[in-house]
């Protein structure tokens, strides 16, 4: 029976051998030291010496004292017996034969070790868990394991499973009830009864208030962008925005917002008053900041997409309707030109060299000649279709587009007034004229008349200043307050994407400053930082060293350059590589890989992720969004159809059945409340430890080499979070989903972007927001996720950088020293990194990635912060050079050393297998994502990404068993052939049609494999 929230099999496992401990834990548990052996060696009989130690190592491993070590696996006897020269292990059958003698070997261990008994610490324990509870939220199964290895940890002999549990359950319940009792007591009668209304359904509506307001926009619209903001205005006007919230676990509050924001109002009106409204309060100061970022977000799809890209699309195609008029007319003057320049210059005979005088001496003569090829009327006509088809002289190349942005006014009349009331914006200095100028567009709307007084004509740029202060239709002393308008829009859109204008009541735009660590809180951190970063606090000698390692590398690769045939450099100086060879693929390669292939049993993908979650137990993290706990029989079963339906996007049909885990209503209910990406992400991190465990993921690496690379979809409905791309997207939208892979195939998490923005941006966020696994030290990208500022703060954060840098020949290779002579990289090696710039900055810059590691601010808002107009800022420059260094010495690297540049080529292949892999699951709806929202973005790219981990752990751990009987079976085996064979297999999966979620019994843990003999078709 389970112990409530545990399930059986999960009782079972606590404080047992539920599986043989593993050569590694054997090693770290079981190994008897000196005064292990002097304990030991003090019993008389081999099988009390024995026993002794199975006792001694055991409860290390298991926290507790087992009721029978006689039934310890062999595995461990044998592993102590040969320890202690014990020959045979199975006399520990006679261990404990006389009453009392293990129960006395236990109370010496216990006094010897200082084990304490339970309830010695169960009120500091439960102190403990009360305050993990309150700060995270954690599930109880996960408080739970913390609990047990607290008391490991502490020595503290385990209790039995049900009296944990309870204290478990009690804490956790006492803990959530605080929190709702905490968020209920701060709201007035007022507020109450306010957020009670979010429940209630207007009459002749089919929707609560609550369900309508969490809704935010997804088509791209003026009118869209006037209900975004009247949203945002009306969240705001409940006034929850000034309830102080800060004495709450953000953890605590955002799971509850979660939970408001994905419930139904049905389920929420049931609950008491404290939960219901804690929920309905940490919901909307959590709505009252996200409908502000919609509404952003928003603004900034429209003025790039619907503004400025579209009056771009429409100028080139008028001035394409214009092109064959202004051919003519050109031509015409052109002809008309060349007989002025004929009859009218003198003429030179190229043979003899004689000069003659012009061909005409008169203008009347000159006219004859050129009504004789281009009549004056024609000729009249030209300069005057040319004068109206062709900008002035003094215009730029944008005043088309921008004359042509003017007339779509009435995109932004509805809203330009509620943006400044709604939006709290701020400034920087760099960004204050730009909101000076935006908080005075209301009070010229709607004017006959606007002096250039009244503007600011510091913006009035290129083109703008004609549009604003000399367009042809305006009255002398007026301006075009339209065109001033649009003038202000353009500023900022550039201004707020790289925050020097930003949004102090919004989240995703608000400024990155404010969030960056300082004063006191930097002092406290500090020290934290630099140790973990190995970094310095002054700069001089860390830059000094950093020098030295790149002028010696230099002089060390150059030294090598004549025995390089790998590398050449052009009249220029710059450097080029030769094409990799492919490593050539022997017989005994393609020999395994058939046989392995021929192997693996043929399964329907259900089938795979019910037993992949049957090892790991990964589905016991999809827990319920209302925090309760799970009273649904066969869950997993449930779990499994959902995360086909989401990651093979084929939606509920195919995966619906007869059984009550696969009706419809089953479906729906647990979609809603076990899967969500937090869910997704704590599963995940179950798979990336369990693939690390296996043999044959080991082989192909360490797990400390890792990939960042950019998957596209389609996103075929209207959406805010989609951008345009016609090379990825068509004439559609798409999305990006930015993933990491480890060199054990292992994915380690990601983020979905809109559109397909520069990965660069992205990069360290997805390293610091990885689901689980190994810290990896080299990170490899495309050219894509390349630039200085990127380089710096990477390796400031401690990873090894190593993009695929395309055309190498336009990187720039940096030097220190002016005067060094580097032999072949002389040329090369044209530009100088200046260290007094980094020292100068240097304080700043430890603040800045002391920031990025601590996660107080996004790596995305810093470098856009580090960046104005494409150039960056005095630190972003600072930072840049500090990049150029470890930059250098990549290049370096990649010249004199074709394994790296093969290590990096096979990790970027393994990231294409895996989107390969990812586009055979992900097939339904032709591949693309049908999700209007981010949030649902992410929650269905999640579950392919935890798909694809299930499906490449199973593949991991079958190749391996089809390995290991190879080898049994007298198969030539080479370990350099195993380190070749690919996780991304699928030819025995079936993702098609309908499917089995059947799991058969697996007596061994696995199913048996097929015979290598068989042919495909069998």
């Amino acid at each position: 029976m389970a112990v409530e929230f545990l399930t059986d099999e999960q009782a079972a496992r606590y404080g047992s051998f539920y599986e043989v401990p593993s050569r590694a834990e054997l090693e770290r548990y079981f190994f008897l030291d000196d005064a292990d052996r002097e304990a030991v060696q003090a019993k008389r009989r081999a099988h009390n010496r024995l026993g002794f130690a199975v006792q001694l190592t055991s409860v290390r491993f298991l926290g507790r004292f087992m009721v029978d070590p006689r039934q310890v696996p062999a595995e461990v006897a044998e592993y102590l017996a040969g320890q202690l020269d014990i020959e045979d292990a199975s006399c520990l059958k006679l261990y404990g034969e006389r009453d009392g003698t293990a129960r006395t070997h236990a109370g010496e261990i216990q006094e010897a070790g200082g084990w304490r008994d339970f309830a010695e610490v169960r009120e500091e324990l439960a102190g403990w868990l009360d305050a993990r509870a309150w700060t995270t939220g954690d599930g109880p199964k996960s408080l739970f394991d913390a609990a047990a290895g607290w008391l490991r940890e502490g020595r503290v002999l385990l209790p039995g499973v049900s009296r944990l549990s309870r204290l478990v359950g009690s804490v956790r319940e006492a803990a959530n009830q605080r929190l709702w009792d905490t968020l209920y007591g701060m709201l007035s009668t007022g507020q109450r009864a306010v957020l009670d209304s979010l429940l209630t359904v207007p009459p002749g509506e089919r929707v609560s208030e609550l369900d309508r307001l969490r809704r935010g926009p997804v088509r791209v619209s003026g009118p869209q962008m006037k209900r975004a903001l009247e949203r945002a205005e009306e969240i705001a006007a409940f006034g929850m925005g000034a309830v102080d919230v800060s004495g709450i676990p953000p953890r605590r509050l955002a799971e509850l917002s979660r939970y408001g924001v994905d419930g139904k109002a049905s389920l929420l009106r049931r609950h008491s008053d404290a939960r219901r409204l804690a929920t309905l309060l940490a919901t909307t100061v959590y709505l009252t900041s996200r409908a502000v970022d919609d509404a952003l977000d928003l603004l900034e799809v429209l003025i790039a997409t619907k503004l400025l890209a579209k009056a771009e699309r429409e100028s080139a195609k008028e001035k394409l309707k214009t092109l064959p008029q202004v051919e003519r007319a050109s031509a015409k003057l052109a002809t008309a030109f060349q007989v002025v320049f004929d009859t009218t210059s003198e003429q030179v005979d190229t043979d003899t060299g004689e000069i003659a005088p012009p061909k005409v001496e008169s203008l009347e003569a000159m006219w004859a000649a050129i009504e004789e090829v281009v009549p004056r009327h024609e000729l009249a006509a030209a300069i005057a279709a040319l004068f109206e088809l062709t900008p002035p002289l003094d215009s730029d190349a944008d005043e088309a587009w921008r004359a042509m942005l003017v007339n779509r006014f009435g995109t932004v009349r509805p809203f330009l007034k509620l943006l400044v009331s709604v939006v709290d914006f701020d400034a920087t200095p760099e960004g204050e004229a730009v909101l000076s100028a935006l908080l005075s567009l209301p009070e010229l709307m709607g004017r006959k008349k606007v002096g250039p007084a009244e503007i600011d004509t510091g913006l009035l740029g290129g083109s703008w200043r004609r549009l604003v202060l000399a367009a042809p239709h305006l009255e002398p002393g007026t301006v075009d307050w339209k065109a001033y308008t649009f003038c202000v829009l353009e500023h900022l859109h550039r201004m707020l994407r790289s925050k020097q204008v930003f949004a102090c009541n919004s989240s995703k735009w608000g400024d990155p400053r404010a969030k960056l660590l300082a004063g006191q809180a930097w002092q406290q951190a500090r020290p934290t930082v630099l140790a973990s970063l190995n970094l310095p606090g002054e700069a001089g000698g860390h830059l000094a060293a950093r020098a030295a390692l790149l002028d010696g590398t230099y002089r060390e690769v150059a030294a090598r350059v004549p025995d390089n045939a790998q590398i050449v450099f052009d009249d220029d100086g710059r450097l080029h590589f030769a094409a990799l060879e492919p490593e050539p693929e022997p017989a005994s390669l393609l020999d395994l890989r058939a046989a392995v292939n021929a192997m693996l049993p043929r399964v329907d993908l259900p089938e795979v992720l019910l037993e992949v979650f049957s090892w790991t137990g990964a589905d016991q993290a999809f827990t319920s969004v209302t925090g309760g706990e799970a009273r649904l029989k066969d869950l997993h079963v449930t779990i499994t159809a959902l995360l086909v339906a989401h990651g093979c996007n084929v939606g509920y049909t195919p995966v619906m059945g007869g059984a009550d885990p696969l009706k419809y209503g089953r479906l729906s209910h647990v979609d809603q409340t076990y899967l969500r990406l937090a869910t997704y992400r704590a599963a995940n991190a179950t798979l990336i430890d369990y693939q690390a465990s296996v043999p044959l993921a080991q082989a192909w690496g360490g797990g400390l080499v890792a990939s960042v690379d950019g998957m596209r979809f389609v996103v075929p409905v209207s959406s805010v979070y989609a951008r345009p791309n016609p090379k990825y997207f068509g004439r559609r939208g798409g999305a990006t989903w930015l993933n990491m892979i480890n060199d054990q195939a292992a994915g380690l998490g990601g983020k979905v972007v809109a559109g397909t923005p520069r990965d660069s941006l992205y990069v360290l966020d997805v390293l610091y927001d990885r689901d689980g696994g190994r810290r990896p030290e080299m990170i490899v990208t495309d050219t894509a996720s390349y630039s200085d500022i990127v380089f710096g703060l990477l390796t400031l954060a401690g990873f090894a950088y190593a993009p695929q840098l395309a055309d190498l020949p336009d990187q720039k290779m940096w030097r220190i020293d002016r005067t060094a002579d580097y032999g072949a990289f002389q040329d090369a090696a044209r530009g100088r990194v200046d260290l007094a710039r980094i020292e100068r900055h240097w304080e700043d810059i430890l603040r800045i990635i002391g920031s990025i590691h601590t996660g107080a601010v996004r790596a995305y808002d810093v470098i856009r912060m580090l960046s104005r107009d494409g150039r960056p800022t005095p630190l972003g420059e600072a930072i840049a050079h500090y990049g150029r260094i470890a930059k250098t010495l990549h290049i370096l690297r990649l010249a004199d050393e074709p394994g790296y540049r093969r290590q990096i080529k096979v990790q970027a292949n393994l990231q294409e297998g895996r989107h390969a892999l990812a586009r055979k699951i992900f097939h339904g709806r032709a591949g693309q994502l049908y999700q209007r929202y981010q949030d649902g973005m992410e929650d269905q790219i999640g579950a392919l990404g935890l798909v694809l981990n299930a499906l490449v752990l199973f593949n991991t751990r079958y190749v391996d068993a089809a390995v290991n009987q190879l080898r049994t079976e007298g198969f030539e085996v080479r370990d350099e052939d195993v380190a070749r064979l690919s996780p991304f297999v699928r030819h025995h999966i079936n993702v098609l049609g309908r499917y089995s979620f059947q799991l058969p019994d697996l007596p061994g843990g696995l199913r048996p494999l097929r015979d290598k003999h068989t042919a495909e078709d069998e």
